[in-house]
Formats: C-alpha cells, sequence, structure tokens
C-alpha cells in the first residue's frame, strides 16, 4: 500500500481505488448526490396535520350539511380532494420539479394528461351512449324479461 492511497478521504489519490472510504466520496451515499428530495420528520408532520385537516374539513361539510345545495358540497369536496393529492406528492412522494432531473414530473404529467383522456372518453362514450339509446315508457320496463 502507498503513502498516497492511504490519505484521508482520498485526496491524493492512489493506486487501489477500493482503499478509498466509500462513505467520503461525493455523490455516492445512497443517492443524496442525486438530486432526489429526502423526507425529513418535520416534513412528515406537516404532511400528516395537513392530510388530517384537509380531511376533516369536507368531513364536517358533509356531516352537518353546511351547504344547502349539494352540488356546492361536491366541488368543495372535490377542490379539497385535489389539495389533498397534491400535499400527497409533495410531503410523501417528494415529486418536485429538480428531481431526476425534472423526469418524475414528466412522468406525472404524462399519468394525468392519460386519466384526464380516459375519463373524459369514457363520460363522453356513457353520455352518447345513454342519449342514443331508445327511450322505452314504464310500460314497457315492467313487461321486461
Amino acid at each position: 500500500m502507498s503513502a498516497a492511497s492511504e490519505t484521508p478521504h482520498g485526496e491524493a489519490g492512489g493506486e487501489h481505488d477500493h482503499d478509498i472510504d466509500p462513505r467520503h466520496v461525493h455523490g455516492h451515499d445512497g443517492g443524496h448526490g442525486s438530486g432526489a428530495a429526502h423526507g425529513t420528520f418535520k416534513g412528515y408532520v406537516i404532511g400528516f396535520l395537513l392530510s388530517v385537516v384537509l380531511t376533516a374539513i369536507p368531513f364536517w361539510l358533509v356531516m352537518d350539511k353546511v351547504f344547502a345545495d349539494p352540488k356546492t358540497t361536491v366541488f368543495i369536496v372535490m377542490a379539497f380532494a385535489v389539495v389533498q393529492i397534491l400535499v400527497h406528492m409533495v410531503y410523501f412522494l417528494h415529486l418536485n420539479t429538480s428531481s431526476e432531473g425534472g423526469w418524475n414530473m414528466l412522468a406525472l404529467i404524462f399519468t394525468m394528461v392519460l386519466v384526464v383522456i380516459t375519463l373524459s372518453g369514457s363520460l363522453w362514450v356513457m353520455y352518447h351512449m345513454n342519449t342514443n339509446m331508445m327511450p322505452m315508457s314504464p310500460q314497457d320496463m315492467r313487461n321486461m324479461p
């Protein structure tokens, strides 16, 4: 073993790369240098508290019938659901524009586009199937097998 390879952190280099302690080589410490976000206890607690609040408020709105119009309640509950999805993505899945060089965000956007196309296409087909079905009277419905 040469004296150059015995220097701390491999600063002077050496003949053998395996002599360098891998814990001291930056960029190879379990993915910390990959740009991926890592959760902290504080971040998980904030995410959990936001999730509880974003669940409790819609629960209260529905159980106490705060709004007279059910459509208003549904709209508000759906808005809280969207916000809660964003909270989960940021605090628990650690998705942001910088992780994995932006590929995580690109994959998320692609998935959302596919979900929107699938849902809107399904609703469009169901609406047109319902509109174009032959109308039946209640009398005809009673005679069905």
